[in-house]
């Protein structure tokens, strides 16, 4: 298993249209993490211009699919993202 950053890339007003699929959103991520998928998520703030999404997988093949799930790339909240491996060396 490998750890791994979903890094998002949000639009100027994610803040603003987030509310209309923030519910679909939410409930996707829990699947996720109820599944043993994702360890923690949320937004950064001041600018809430980005989020972090950590995962723990064997294949990125996993992030992906929450990536073509999640309402908020489908909308265009997310304007782009990147997956990073995240080399854990103090921690879980």
């Amino acid at each position: 298993m490998q750890y791994y950053l979903l890094i998002n890339y949000l639009s100027d007003d994610y803040l603003e249209k987030r509310v209309a699929w923030r519910s679909e959103h939410l409930a996707l991520a829990e699947s996720f993490f109820l599944q043993g998928h994702m360890l923690m998520a949320g937004a950064l703030a001041e600018p809430a211009n980005q989020s972090v999404l950590v995962f723990k997988v064997e294949n990125p093949s996993i992030i992906e699919s929450f990536i073509q799930a999640d309402p908020y790339v489908r909308e265009g909240l997310v304007l782009r993202h990147e997956i990073r491996v995240w080399n854990v060396v103090i921690g879980a």
